[in-house]
């Protein structure tokens, strides 16, 4: 019997062994890769960076080499090593489908390297990533449930809305699984799911409802996740578990879950440093809070778990600290009863005491929140705040100093300035601008007299030296000005704060040179206040050689030259002699090389020759100011000259953060099409110093400011806020608005901010507009320093009246209204700025509406 017979063909045979031979040679010659632990040894022994990417390189060619291989056997040892050079900055792009060839492979190792090289290199923007959604959908029906593990995790970290789109139904069926494990990995996938494509929680809604009653950890918590991702996204899907579950089902559940974890005690499985499962604590409290948010019933049904949580739970331990922050995150939220707020305050006083840095400052953070919610609890904790501005970390003492400045009210105006100027002497640089403006803004507020209210502005001047902004300058000198009682008092403190070195202290010497401008003739021939140093045998030379040193000293600016030069202009009408020396040294200043400083010179140079007979009336003492007081929302309002502000308002009206710059630069903006200031006794008064405000004068940028303005009377001119800076277009509405018809528009909506303007024409004024603005915050958390700003063309007055408030708790509002009234017949335009406080930091948003509406034909 021959070989064929048998069925053996030699012929066959011969090539499979030859084929066998070569392939067996050719893994002789190719030997297997480098071992991703040797690959990282050699990584790490590179010496210089450039080593480094020698041996990176090199195996980069080589892992190039093996995917031109159709069926190669060290795929996945090849994938894990680029993978790795990928996490050290390398580009790794070229490994993409080769993770697809992995992730098709039947084999269990395969598929998780390739699903971890999917996650890590694979991105919405790369056309691969639509060849993997057909991989997933196979995968989320294996029969095994480590893959279909694979698949959602992949799923949730890498989806597009049109992978989530296609997926979802697959990932709600997965939900329902009666494996513990897949609907834990489900309800994971969801969660990341309805961040990507918020429009797909309806469908989820169904299979969240018997999560709560998971025997499962790990699907309890992550079904808490879930529901809190769901209810802090859409308000129907919280009115859903609010309502159609009803808080017979989800809120006594929730509080059974947490009492069970108070009172069941030491769990081994779950348990960290003593407290049993604080994960899925702090999760559930979380949840609480937003289902007792504004809801009375709700809230009621928790007050007694929460309480026994802040009452029962271990502090030694720094994950006690974390359930407790959040139970008072939760009590300050809800409609809770004041005891359970109080103890929450408490518990946060504790927080300042602790050694550790982090929990007294979120401490701070989180008094300077609740602040608002219950004032007087908080003030109980006065001294240890105050304690915190000596502490060496500079995130504490700037929290610190906003809650104190919240703190400041009626009562304790005198102890807390006291200790603020304390802290603002010995305070860093970068605390003295805002520290100095914001006692400045208090003592406006809340000053228990003029005497007071002098002094402390006085001190902040000397405290704060150059770091003192442009608005305490103007706000000191309107302050003198108007108070004709503390004149004298104000002319001889000034004058011996400005014998002494004043260059690094120029608002300092502004204001003394301003006030013993106007009122020398006290300095010397006035009779001094009783409790107060007066300047002994002091002469006219004297005072002139004062001012002779500031004028030559080259540390003094030239906005401090340009005040001391019109104050010694003015004081050639307040001494009875030396109007020679005042003279000559003027006359110096005709040839100086700063522009502005020579103008003066020349023109004061004539009221000594030409116009000698003038000088007098034009340099007489200006009368009381009528000028803009701070906000504790930054914008200047009109305030009478002759009003004292001393009733005390809500402390919710205080931003410690607000920045009330004045506006008398823009004031003075000529070439933005502002009315420049000039009136009989801008001679008689100092230049204004400019502010550096281009953010408030950026505004007015765009509009059409070039038609002839009318003219403005003294009394407008000096009222700031009658040009206040906004952002918002309107077309023909003081021509056309119809008395008593009130329209409402929308003029911004986004991130949870809705801001409407409702316009209407005052009955007794056919020339004023009155704009109620209403600022809705729809968000779950609330929305801090808030401030509205607006800009009308200069053909235009307007007048912003002081908000309801600077904090918009959520679904609250804060209100302002707006007057607006025309100097001519022309078109009213507008634009707004916004600013606030969200979660994710400071916004800045700028709108322009340029299709409001017509309010019809008279």
């Amino acid at each position: 019997m021959n070989a064929s017979e048998h069925g053996f063909n030699p012929a066959f045979n011969m090539a499979s062994l030859k084929q066998a031979f070569n392939e067996a040679v050719e893994r002789v010659r190719m030997p297997a890769p480098t071992r991703l632990r040797d690959l990282i040894r050699q990584i790490r022994a590179a010496r210089t960076a450039a080593e480094e990417r020698t041996v990176v390189n090199k195996e980069c060619a080589y892992i190039r080499s093996t995917f031109r291989e159709e069926d190669s056997v060290w795929r996945c040892r090849n994938i894990a090593k680029l993978l790795y050079i990928h996490m050290l900055g390398y580009p790794a792009h070229f490994g993409q489908l080769e993770c697809l060839k992995l992730i098709a492979s039947p084999r269990f190792t395969d598929k998780r390297i390739g699903y971890l090289g999917a996650m890590l290199l694979l991105d919405e923007r790369q056309d691969v990533h639509l060849l993997i959604t057909n991989c997933l959908k196979n995968d989320l029906n294996s029969s095994t449930q480590f893959v279909i593990g694979l698949a959602l995790c992949t799923l949730g970290a890498i989806a597009s809305p049109g992978m989530a789109r296609d997926l979802a139904a697959e990932v709600e069926r997965l939900m329902k699984s009666p494996n513990a494990y897949i609907r834990k990995k489900a309800a994971l996938c969801a969660f990341r799911i309805i961040r990507r494509v918020p429009e797909l929680m309806e469908m989820f809604l169904p299979a969240t409802r018997s999560l709560l009653t998971e025997k499962n950890h790990g699907v309890l918590i992550t079904g808490v996740t879930l529901i809190t991702e769901m209810c802090e996204n859409s308000i129907d899907t919280l009115n859903h578990f609010k309502k159609e579950c009803g808080h017979r089902e989800i809120v006594p559940n929730l509080v059974r879950i947490l009492k069970n974890l108070i009172l069941a005690g030491y769990s081994p499985e779950h348990d960290v440093s003593g407290v049993s499962d604080p994960f899925l604590q702090v999760k559930i409290l979380r949840l609480l809070r937003i289902l007792g948010h504004n809801d009375v019933d709700a809230s009621e049904a928790m007050n007694d778990i929460l309480a026994q949580v802040a009452t029962n739970t271990e502090t030694s331990k720094n994950v006690g600290n974390t359930i407790l922050y959040e139970t008072v995150l939760s009590i300050m939220d809800i409609k809770s009863e004041s005891g359970l707020r109080v103890l929450a305050v408490n518990i946060l006083g504790r927080f300042l005491l602790n050694n550790d840095k982090n929990i007294r400052y979120v401490a701070l953070n989180t008094l300077l929140k609740t602040v608002y919610v219950d004032t007087s609890a908080v003030q109980r904790h006065r001294s240890t705040i105050l304690e915190c501005l000596k502490d060496p970390d500079v995130s504490i003492r700037r929290r610190a100093m906003e809650l104190s400045f919240a703190l400041v009210n009626t009562s304790n105006i005198r102890n807390m300035m006291k200790e603020l100027l304390l802290f603002l002497e010995r305070a860093d640089p970068e605390f003295k601008a805002q520290c100095s403006s914001n006692i400045v803004m208090s003592a406006e507020r809340y000053a228990p007299n003029k005497r007071w209210h002098l002094e402390t502005l006085f001190k902040v001047l000397v405290a704060a030296g150059n770091y003192v902004r442009d608005d305490v300058v103007a706000c000191t000198i309107q302050l003198i000005s108007e108070t004709q009682a503390q004149q004298a008092y104000a002319v001889n403190a000034l004058w011996h704060a400005l014998e002494k070195d004043t260059f690094d202290k120029q608002p300092l010497a502004q204001v003394a040179t301003w006030c013993i401008g106007e009122y020398g003739d006290l300095l010397l021939y006035g009779q001094p206040p009783e409790d107060v140093e007066a300047p002994v045998n002091l002469t006219e030379d004297d005072v002139i050689d004062v001012y002779q040193r500031l004028l030559w000293s080259p540390q003094n600016t030239v906005i401090t030259k340009q005040y001391t030069l019109l104050s010694l202009t003015k004081l050639s009408t307040r001494f009875q002699c030396g109007n020679e020396k005042i003279r000559q040294i003027i006359d110096t200043f005709g040839s100086n090389l700063h522009v502005e400083l020579q103008q003066r010179g020349i023109e004061f140079s004539q009221l000594f020759r030409k116009y000698d007979h003038l000088r007098p009336a034009l340099l007489e003492r200006m009368p009381p100011m009528e000028t803009a007081k701070p906000q504790a929302n930054g914008i200047i309002g009109m305030v009478n000259g002759d009003q004292d502000v001393e009733e005390e308002k809500p402390a919710a009206e205080v931003s410690p953060s607000a920045d009330s710059s004045a506006l008398l630069d823009l004031l003075g903006s000529s070439d933005l099409g502002m009315p420049s200031v000039s009136s009989p006794t801008t001679a008689a008064s100092p230049a204004v110093t400019p502010v550096n405000n281009n953010d408030l004068l950026d505004l007015l940028g765009g509009l059409d400011l070039t038609s002839t303005p009318a003219p403005a009377s003294v009394a407008q001119i000096q009222s700031p806020s009658a040009f206040s800076p906004t952002n918002f277009l309107v077309d023909g509405l003081l021509s056309s608005a119809p008395q008593n018809d009130v329209q409402s528009m929308v003029i911004f909506d986004n991130a949870g901010l809705k801001i409407t303007f409702k316009v209407e024409r005052a009955t007794d004024s056919p020339d004023l507009l009155v704009i109620n603005m209403t600022a809705v915050n729809t968000n779950a958390t609330p929305l801090t320093d808030f401030l509205f700003q607006a800009a009308v063309p200069r053909t235009f007055q307007l007048q912003m009246l002081s908000p309801s408030g600077t904090v918009i708790p959520p679904s609250g509002q804060v209100t302002q209204v707006l007057k607006v009234s025309s100097l001519n017949n022309g078109t009213l335009r507008m634009r707004l700025r916004i600013s606030y406080t969200g979660p994710s930091g400071p916004v800045l948003e700028q709108t322009e509406v340029n299709n409001f509406p017509l309010m019809g034909v008279q």
